[in-house]
């Protein structure tokens, strides 16, 4: 049975896509720490990232840090925090997200964005981060 991401991906639930190529995907999580909080997640179905494939892995830590670049770009943020929990979907993710304070990473008990056009506004604003940082190839139409 295929996993919520892989759903996502395969566009039979919505998304924000924020970034596409061959091996990953990144899109706007639904319950955000802070505007601009991303996953970036491979294609392929791996549960836990300490049996991924070490080349799969790197290439979403290397998207991980475009996407990093583009929170910050984005949000003006001093950081961008990473972080892989691993919990909440049995499908590998990294959460990317502007940062101020190590509080901000705190991923427990977010509740759900239901303001539709503000997702829909950071999405656009992180993806023309991305396109400005040089990134167009990977950054999908709205």
């Amino acid at each position: 049975m295929p996993t919520l991401f892989t759903r996502i991906i395969d566009r039979e639930l919505p998304g924000r896509f924020v970034w596409e190529d061959p091996v990953a995907v990144a899109f706007l999580t639904i319950a955000p720490l802070r505007p601009g909080h991303t996953l970036v997640v491979p294609r392929a179905e791996v549960d836990d990232w300490t049996t991924a494939d070490p080349g799969l892995l790197a290439h979403c830590t290397d998207v991980a840090q475009a996407i990093g670049q583009g929170v910050k770009k984005a949000w003006d943020a001093p950081r961008a925090g990473l972080l892989i929990a691993g919990l909440e979907v049995p499908h590998l993710h990294i959460h990317v997200s502007p940062i101020w304070e190590l509080g901000d990473l705190d991923v427990s008990d977010l509740p759900v964005e239901k303001d539709e056009a503000a997702l829909d506004e950071v999405a656009d604003r992180l993806r023309r981060a991305l396109t400005e940082l040089g990134y167009p190839q990977a950054v999908p139409p709205r």
